[in-house]
């Protein structure tokens, strides 16, 4: 497997995971078509969900989630804190979609800082 690998599919795969958070934030949680059905129907599994991830968005899960990764992976070494930093870009790239601005910008600046710190050699 090349070294490069998991870099380029990071590279691919986010702007795809930032597509499908704003999707879900558009076409899922602010869609009006859904407040209707919800309001009608609210033991549908849509509408459990959807009320899930609104909980999940008032109580800043994905933010915070994203910044306590970032934090642990920016401390520790080798591939360890580098996979951590990506958990920390898989959550904070919907906290930032869905409404988590605040702690998703952190958590995003420091995943990003140590996804390209320079590796140091034992």
């Amino acid at each position: 497997m090349s070294h490069r690998l998991p870099v380029i599919l990071l590279i691919v795969l986010l702007p795809l995971w930032l597509a499908a958070s704003y999707g879900a934030r558009y076409g899922f949680m602010e869609d009006g078509q859904w407040v209707g059905i919800c309001v009608d129907e609210a033991s549908r599994w849509e509408c459990q969900l959807r009320s899930n991830l609104g909980l999940m968005i008032h109580f800043k899960v994905l933010g915070w989630a994203a910044l306590v990764a970032a934090l642990v992976g920016f401390v520790l070494p080798a591939r360890t804190g580098w996979w951590l930093a990506v958990l920390a870009l898989v959550f904070g790239v919907p906290a930032l979609a869905l409404y988590n601005t605040t702690l998703a910008v952190f958590a995003l600046v420091i995943a990003g800082l140590r996804l390209v710190r320079e590796s140091r050699s034992a």
